[in-house]
């Protein structure tokens, strides 16, 4: 992963560290940055990338090393490099100079750790949190005594672990000005990455010359992505990652592609013609999801419940559905019951920082306030997040109408819809070239009006037109 001194400025990390040791009053956390994982042997290694709620306190990736915070001090636990890393990896970073990164009070041994921890009251006097890497998690099971130890375990968070939690939580909710930042150049790299694939689209490439297209811009600019790329014209498999069909006329793309800088996320879907028009068909179905989105975006405001702006959105692109002649009745009563999820299937966003899906490793926990839970009803369980939004909070608004077989064709979910009149089946043959729609947008909450991250990405249908065909 690529550090951009420039966006990291210590005194950032030492603000968001005091700030946890005041929320945890005199209480010890200890937070592990996680290990490399094997790809398919020892020496050939996945990218290394720390976790998040490391790399939100220190802004760096060190490998199998952890913080500890007490009150305002904070000590980095790492392993010394051998003559080994120096040969295959290159002399490593002095101690020294990793303070200088940090900020943090003192660089340790991890051979120490264990005589810190038993300073701090004792292995089960330390608040931490499990690992995302396996082989770590199953190491803080012994060194703290959690009950983590077997591969695949839910990591159960007991009390003292669960104030360490919704502390993380309630400092990373709320972006600070360094966060801001590098979201924002997240962003600038992914408009980079969407109008290179735009640009390269034409009859007779494949998915993975668009990807590469996209990737590259990336890359050079020092970036990574964020998560898998989706480019595909099978957008009706909402996380597709096959790059193998032939873009054929009268197709469309579905490319929901995010850089990573810094390790902070960007996250944007946009849908295009292969040949550079949208058919009818294609041109009414897009904008229905496009005016859904618009709704979504204008919707990020303080004090708007996120849980609102799917409902509101859903309504929108029910009202779509029914005049395209998808479904048929009351938008609003065709929301409540669940019909436009037939089209709809997923939640209209999520919390976006330094995970893509933002401290999705802690579960609802995370994206939903205290004492809301999920609804039960097919597409609303997949509302990601049930927030009143603050200014600082980064999210995603993501509508889109997909025609999904193992959902049309599943007789538990259409039939009762079929029962009652509000699903129109024969609609379907008039939109055999849409597979799937999805517009994608970041979105950080102000005081006033919303800052779309992503707005210099074209969206609207002549602007996506006009890009497409830029190199024809």
């Amino acid at each position: 992963m690529a550090i951009h001194p420039s966006a990291r400025p210590v005194l950032h990390f030492t603000r968001r560290r005091r700030a946890l040791g005041r929320a945890l009053g005199h209480r010890a956390a200890l937070v592990f940055s996680g290990g490399e994982r094997a790809r398919n042997y020892p020496a050939n290694a996945y990218p290394y990338r720390a976790d998040s709620h490391f790399l939100y306190l220190t802004g760096v990736s060190i490998p199998d090393s952890a913080v500890m915070i007490i009150d305002t001090r904070a000590v980095l636990f790492m392993h010394a490099a051998t003559r080994e890393d120096a040969l295959w990896h290159g002399q490593p970073q002095s101690p020294a100079a990793i303070v200088r990164q940090t900020g943090v009070d003192a660089i340790c041994p991890w051979s120490e750790l264990p005589g810190a921890l038993l300073q701090a009251g004792g292995p089960g006097r330390v608040a931490t949190l499990p690992s995302n890497d396996p082989v770590t998690r199953a190491r803080q099971a012994c060194l703290l005594d959690r009950p983590w130890r077997a591969p695949g375990a839910r990591a159960r968070l007991g009390e003292l672990d669960a104030v360490l939690a919704d502390a993380l939580i309630t400092l990373r909710l709320i972006h600070d000005e360094a966060a801001r930042t590098n979201l924002r150049a997240a962003a600038k790299g992914t408009t980079a990455a969407h109008l290179a694939g735009m640009a390269i689209t034409r009859v007779g490439l494949r998915e993975h010359d668009v990807r590469a297209a996209m990737e590259a811009e990336l890359l050079r600019r020092g970036m990574e992505t964020a998560y898998r790329s989706i480019v595909s014209v099978r957008g009706e498999v909402l996380h597709n990652n096959a790059y193998d069909n032939e873009l054929t006329e009268g197709q469309l793309i579905v490319a929901d592609v995010g850089g990573e800088y810094n390790g902070w996320a960007g996250d944007v879907t946009r849908t295009w013609p292969v040949s550079g028009t949208f058919s009818p068909t294609q041109r009414d179905v897009y904008q229905v999801v496009l005016e859904a989105q618009q709704v979504g975006v204008d919707m990020v405001r303080t004090g708007t419940r996120y849980r609102d702006i799917h409902i509101r959105v859903s309504v929108q692109l029910a009202r779509g559905l029914v005049d395209l002649g998808l479904l048929r009745g009351d938008p609003d009563s065709l929301v409540e019951r669940g019909a436009h999820a037939l089209f709809f299937p997923h939640g209209v966003g999520h919390l976006l920082g330094l995970d893509v899906h933002d401290m999705e490793d802690l579960g609802d926990r995370a994206g939903y306030a205290p004492g809301r839970e999920r609804g039960a009803q097919f597409g609303i369980r997949s509302l990601r997040l049930d927030r009143d939004l603050r200014p600082g909070m980064a999210v995603t608004i993501e509508p889109g109408i997909y025609f999904v077989p193992a959902i049309l064709e599943d007789p538990t979910l259409r039939e009762p819809f079929e029962r009652d009149g509000a699903l129109v089946p024969e609609g379907w043959t008039r939109f055999s070239d849409v597979r799937g729609i999805r517009i994608e947008d970041d979105v950080l909450c102000t005081h006033d009006a919303p800052e779309v991250l992503s707005a210099a990405i074209p969206k609207h249908v002549h602007d996506v037109e006009a890009r497409v065909d830029s190199r024809r």
